[in-house]
């Protein structure tokens, strides 16, 4: 029988694989496993570009597409981890691609000026345009 603590246990033995819900969670991109799964479940994260389920086993090496909104992000595994750490430490688990920065710098390019494409009508009538418009129907009838 080992005499080791069960506190300083390493979290996994073999290291070579993990569930795809924990590895989200490790790696910060969802604030529970719960939520991590609602968006596995909801085929919001792809492996290897195929849609996956929570239990699916992430390797280093493999390629995850979270996609948040309108935003799509591709990162690339570096490491493993169960257990969720500080920010730096689950930083340095991932590693997103050139190519999704870019595009996620021009859909959020796209979104800041469509905010000023935004519907520039006058609101509510005045009691004068009102007044024009009860004016203007009731000469209709």
């Amino acid at each position: 029988m080992s005499s080791a603590n069960p506190q300083s246990r390493p979290h996994r033995a073999d290291n070579t694989k993990v569930r795809l819900d924990k590895w989200l969670w490790a790696a910060r991109w969802y604030k529970t496993r719960a939520l991590a799964s609602a968006a596995i479940k909801g085929g919001k994260i792809h492996v290897n570009q195929r849609a996956a389920k929570p239990a699916y086993p992430v390797a280093i090496g493999d390629q995850i597409t979270v996609t948040q909104g309108p935003y799509r992000r591709i990162i690339d595994v570096l490491q493993l981890c169960e257990r969720r750490g500080p920010a730096a430490e689950a930083a340095r688990l991932y590693a997103e691609t050139g190519a999704s920065v870019d595009h996620n710098a021009q859909v959020r390019l796209t979104l800041k000026a469509q905010r000023d494409i935004a519907y520039q009508g006058s609101g509510r009538p005045t009691k004068r345009d009102r007044r024009a418009i009860i004016r203007f129907t009731d000469q209709r009838n």
